[in-house]
């Protein structure tokens, strides 16, 4: 599956995959202006060997083909501990 990533300039740390034939073509409304402005980042093909950062590639895969999309958000912290 041939995406192209972006990152959203309103949202730190927010990576948006999509389909490069598709583009934002399947994005709803509502997340376009949550989102604000995207700057593309890469454009690489996913399959079930390559490895991503911070997600199953084949969760990536299957939402990707369910939604038209995968949106990356930042992990939540879990716990914060106070430094001494």
């Amino acid at each position: 599956m041939h995406c192209v990533v972006y990152k959203s300039l309103r949202q730190f740390d927010y990576y948006l995959f999509v389909k490069k034939e598709e583009g934002f073509s399947r994005l709803p409304d509502g997340l376009k202006q949550i989102l604000g402005v995207l700057e593309k980042v890469i454009e690489l093909e996913l399959d079930e060997q390559r490895s991503l950062a911070q997600a199953d590639v084949r969760e990536v895969m299957q939402l990707i083909e369910e939604r038209g999309y995968f949106l990356q958000m930042p992990p939540r912290a879990e716990s914060v501990s106070p430094v001494a």
